[in-house]
């Protein structure tokens, strides 16, 4: 084995050092959207009904989302999935359903 030259070691510390600098980039990213698509626990009724309201984890009319409505019930910490008295099953806040029922202002 040769020893590096002098334009492999520079060359090589650049890279180490473009990768050092991207590096607390990376960790400072965004974390995934909130997924509430996980029906795995419910009866074969309770996802047929979730899919006869129509539930969509993103809603796709501003303004209503399951978070702005009456039957929406909160989750214990933000940045969790939320349930709802009529739709079984993990709701995203940001979610929608035929359901939706505006909460009282």
């Amino acid at each position: 084995m040769t020893e590096p030259t002098r334009r492999e070691l520079l060359h090589y510390g650049a890279a180490i050092g473009a990768l050092m600098l991207t590096a607390p980039a990376c960790s400072r990213s965004q974390p995934p959207p909130l997924s509430c698509t996980d029906v795995s626990g419910l009866s074969p009724g309770d996802i047929t009904l979730r899919t006869a309201l129509g539930y969509l984890d993103q809603s796709p009319q501003a303004g209503r989302q399951c978070q702005r409505c009456l039957q929406f019930v909160a989750p214990p910490a933000e940045g969790r999935c939320g349930t709802c008295k009529i739709v079984k099953g993990p709701i995203n806040p940001g979610g929608y359903c035929k359901s939706y029922v505006a909460r009282p202002v």
